[in-house]
């Protein structure tokens, strides 16, 4: 990606290229690294009305795509009404491009024939190991067998090529050429992302994410595979290791992407869901136009940022100071390093604050705003 084109990107765009919208906080599932604390719905849900309108906006708005999420959004009775309306054409615009992120638990032979019929749609199952026991660790007992499941009848169903999404921990680094080579097995397309210290993930992150030397290996592992893997704007972190990774090599945060969480709460990502990072709300005046074109939060963050503590390292420029969510949550400041800087500014910034008196200490580290665990 050329200068320029990051330049034009970090100012912001007219519309998101795509946005994340997590459809409910209902789940079936207890992921320890659950990014929304997702379990129990939570009653002011957008109506199918509400979340209809939305879509419309949206369609005006010329979003390419949505990766709709949870919870689990298959939990919604009117999912495939929602799934539907998105993607179907009108006289005046062309269809939005979902793709849609579940465990896998729903998708039966007939969900799966249902799904294989629509167009525009794009598919992703989550699954955190090659077996059960890897899996099964996080994201909850059985929940290997139904995304297995789930697989199968994808592809009886002749879906195509939907994708396996794989959080990369320290327990699965391991595994990465197995879990490819099960993606290959289904004609699947594998994608990784980097666990974030958010939702759950804040109590689970110091035990779940890579080591040092796992993180070097992950580059090596995406410098080999990147063409064939995807990875969205994960690693960008990694890349002060030497050549750039593929994917979006910066931080896109209320730049191209954002979230829409289920009770039309507007945030900066889907990593960052906490107060401090919540630009407005869609069912007030001017919807979500006016929000992703007009807030505070929003024009802020596309303004010109400091490198902060990063500036005298050289490699600031190719990690661009890291994930924003991953330094709030562990409680470093926006202009520090990434917690997990593979130039060790992360673990020295992280011991420093180790350091700090314990009553300091323990306000340090922010929590979630909501919490929908069972």
């Amino acid at each position: 990606m050329s200068a320029e084109t990051v330049a034009r990107l970090k100012s912001g765009l007219d519309a998101p290229i795509c946005l994340t919208w997590e459809l409910t906080y209902a789940c079936n599932l207890q992921c320890v690294h659950c990014l929304s604390s997702s379990g129990m719905r939570d009653d002011r849900e957008l109506s199918t009305a509400e979340a209809k309108r939305v879509l419309d906006e949206l369609r005006e708005m010329k979003v390419f795509y949505i990766n709709i999420g949870g919870g689990e959004p298959m939990v919604r009775r009117d999912f495939f009404e929602l799934i539907e309306y998105a993607v179907t054409p009108t006289k005046s615009a062309n269809g939005i491009g979902v793709k849609f992120s579940t465990n896998g638990t729903f998708i039966d032979a007939g969900n799966a024939r249902r799904l294989a019929a629509m167009e525009y749609l794009d598919l992703q199952i989550s699954l955190d190991g090659v077996d059960a026991a890897t899996n099964d660790a996080v994201r909850g007992r059985g929940s290997h067998a139904f995304a297995r499941r789930a697989m199968d009848h994808l592809a009886t169903a002749g879906f195509g090529p939907f994708k396996i999404s794989v959080v990369v921990t320290r327990h699965n680094v391991a595994q990465l050429d197995q879990l490819k080579a099960l993606a290959d097995s289904y004609g699947a397309q594998l994608r990784v992302t980097r666990l974030r210290p958010s939702g759950r993930g804040v109590d689970a992150w110091d035990d779940l994410h890579p080591t040092q030397a796992q993180q070097r290996e992950i580059y090596g592992w995406l410098l080999a595979h990147g063409e064939e893997v995807l990875t969205g704007d994960s690693f960008f972190h990694l890349n002060a290791l030497g050549d750039p990774l593929a994917g979006l090599n910066m931080c896109g945060a209320g730049r191209v992407v954002c979230l829409i969480d289920p009770i039309g709460d507007v945030y900066a990502c889907p990593f960052v869901i906490h107060d401090e990072f919540r630009a407005g709300n869609l069912r007030a005046a001017g919807g979500f136009r006016r929000i992703w074109q007009r807030s505070d939060l929003f024009t802020s963050l596309r303004e010109p940022q400091s490198a902060g503590a990063c500036a005298s390292c050289g490699a600031f420029d190719s990690c661009q100071g890291g994930c924003m969510a991953a330094k709030f949550f562990t409680g470093l400041p926006l202009d520090g390093p990434d917690p997990e800087c593979v130039v060790g500014n992360g673990e020295m910034a992280l011991a420093a604050q180790a350091t700090l008196p314990s009553p300091v200490a323990v306000g340090v580290k922010p929590r979630p705003t909501m919490d929908h665990s069972r």
